[in-house]
């Protein structure tokens, strides 16, 4: 069946097993170890090696000046604020304005990003943000800004990161070798923490000097020439004849394959276990700033604060640095733990530090643990996702960062308010490792890797007539040994969670109760033209399931395919 209809077996991939995966041993495991080919590389990259690609030399610079910019505005809109209100929840409201658009919007801008032209869609963040900026800027000089017109080009600022972290996420596979991959996103990392520290000094530099509006003008600056430096960009977007996907049936798709991947749920069980821990730092380091300056709550030093996270950043650069050699020592899994037990040992460092010499390193232990362990988790997200899938994918694994990054400053919070400082980071350091072995302990699908390469072995079928509407349901009919039934069967719960992991509405297995031995295998897509795509998401995986099927056939000939269009009535 090709795909759904060709009896042609396809021909043995030797890199594969019979059943379509590759062993990994782990599933987290190491890309840069080999080349795409399973052959290692000539020479070991090192952190600093994808910046010999010229446009991921581009696309990275242009990053880092997003980032700096994003900084610039998060310190230059919250100064506004203390000058505009005295109000504690209005200044508290210029943090949540900033991210709400990430958590409410990732979804929908990984959709867009798959849909679109990603050059285009990012030249197109690039703008907006710089338009916000503008409006910023022209509202504090004429004097027109409030507080309730600041947090919303806040808002709108957001909408613009929002829409630029999935693009730039998913392109990056497209510009790097595979066994590159772990390092451009290493150096993913090392722009984030860099413009932590350059993107503050600048502001406040500015702001000292010239005054808020100025932060806005060279951020406007900035994003413009930027946006006209990806126009230069000769990216070709690959033609699509079935044409774009509807946004609504996107989303849809890009749930239901994180839904139906074993791999992604590992990642994000992961990501939540780690982020939740992380958030007790961050969240409470006012507070620790104020304990180590003074001893008392409500005089601490806005001096030590930046120290600290600056330490931080400091670390996950240093981090970076190390990746290479912590990549020959440990496999992704291991990383990860030694990631999530060295931010226990860096909370419990924090909290405990009876001077800042103390809290110092330990901050930068924790950007160390950051960079390693996000570096890893990210990795393993881009190697769970096909690129056709790759933006949404990873707008869901961004979501995942933000919301337990916000549940868990929220928790660790109360802890610290029922209790103490100390006490709360305490039980974070500790409930994070133990979260984390349990899952290491439960998850049963990470000694299996996919092999998800794109496949052309099915050919798309052709129909006398394909209506506009309507939906396609398509039977697929076995003739089964009743004695390995049972086998068949627990093949098939695979062959349901690739169907809907390609976007198919609905998948069912239908037993003759007068005929034992024919089962009818039941697949619904959304329409035609959706049934066409799911011939563009093949996978190497699944013609190897095809093939392990079709083994189970005892019929002459091969199984009987048919495909109805269901009737408006």
């Amino acid at each position: 069946m090709a795909h759904d209809d060709s009896a042609a077996r396809a021909s043995h991939n030797p890199i594969t097993s019979d059943s379509g995966q590759v062993p990994a041993g782990k599933l987290l495991e190491d890309p840069s170890a080999m080349h795409d080919g399973g052959t290692p590389p000539a020479a070991a990259p090192g952190v600093w090696t994808p910046l010999a690609t010229p446009t991921f030399r581009m696309l990275w610079m242009i990053w880092m000046t997003a980032n700096i910019c994003m900084w610039m505005n998060d310190v230059a809109a919250a100064w506004l604020m203390t000058s505009l209100t005295t109000s504690p929840v209005l200044v508290a409201l210029v943090q949540s304005a900033s991210t709400l658009p990430v958590m409410l919007l990732a979804l929908p801008s990984g959709a867009l990003a798959d849909i679109l032209d990603r050059r285009r869609y990012f030249i197109v963040t690039q703008f907006w943000v710089a338009a916000v900026a503008l409006l910023l800027c022209l509202a504090v000089l004429s004097g027109q800004l409030t507080p309730y017109l600041l947090l919303a080009l806040v808002f709108a600022n957001g909408i613009g990161l929002a829409m630029r972290w999935p693009v730039f996420s998913a392109l990056i596979p497209e510009l790097v070798p595979k066994h590159h991959l772990p390092f451009a996103m290493a150096l993913n990392g090392v722009a984030m923490n860099a413009s932590r520290i350059i993107g503050p000094l600048v502001a406040g530099a500015l702001i000292a000097s010239l005054g808020s509006a100025w932060v806005f003008v060279l951020n406007a600056v900035l994003s413009i020439v930027s946006g006209f430096v990806l126009l230069r960009w000769k990216r070709q977007q690959p033609a699509n004849p079935l044409g774009r996907e509807r946004l609504g049936s996107a989303m849809r798709v890009g749930l239901q394959f994180i839904q139906e991947s074993p791999r992604m749920h590992a990642v994000l069980l992961r990501t939540v276990c780690y982020f939740l821990q992380a958030a007790a730092i961050m969240a409470l380091l006012p507070l620790t700033a104020q304990r180590l300056d003074h001893g008392t709550a409500g005089s601490g030093s806005a001096g030590t604060f930046t120290l600290l996270l600056a330490s931080m950043g400091a670390g996950a650069i240093l981090g970076a640095m190390l990746l290479p050699r912590i990549r020959q020592m440990l496999s992704g899994e291991r990383t990860v733990l030694a990631g999530v037990a060295a931010q226990s040992l860096a909370t419990l460092t924090v909290a405990f530090a009876p001077h800042i010499a103390v809290a110092v390193p330990g901050m930068m232990l924790s950007g160390m643990a950051l960079l390693a362990t996000a570096n890893t988790l990210g990795v393993a997200a881009q190697m769970a996702l096909p690129n056709w899938v790759r933006a949404r994918g990873m707008s869901i694994y961004q979501m995942s960062i933000m919301g337990s990054t916000a549940i868990g400053a929220a928790i660790w919070g109360k802890i610290a308010s029922l209790g103490s400082v100390q006490i709360s980071m305490a039980v974070a350091a500790v409930s994070g490792l133990t979260a984390l072995l349990i899952v290491q302990r439960l998850n049963p699908d990470r000694d299996i890797e996919e092999d998800l390469s794109p496949s052309r072995a099915f050919t798309p079928p052709t129909a006398a007539s394909t209506p506009e509407a309507g939906r396609v349901v398509v039977t697929i009919e076995y003739l089964i040994d009743p004695a390995r039934a049972g086998a068949f069967r627990d093949l098939m719960q695979l062959s349901r969670r690739s169907r809907l992991r390609q976007g198919a509405l609905s998948w069912s297995l239908l037993h003759s109760m007068s005929q034992p031995e024919r089962f009818v295998e039941q697949i619904t897509d959304e329409s035609w033209t959706e049934h066409l795509r799911r011939f563009e998401r093949v996978t190497t995986a699944d013609v190897a399931l095809r093939d392990r099927k079709l083994s189970f056939h005892k019929g002459k000939e091969p199984p009987v395919v048919q495909r109805y269009f269901t009737d408006a009535l």
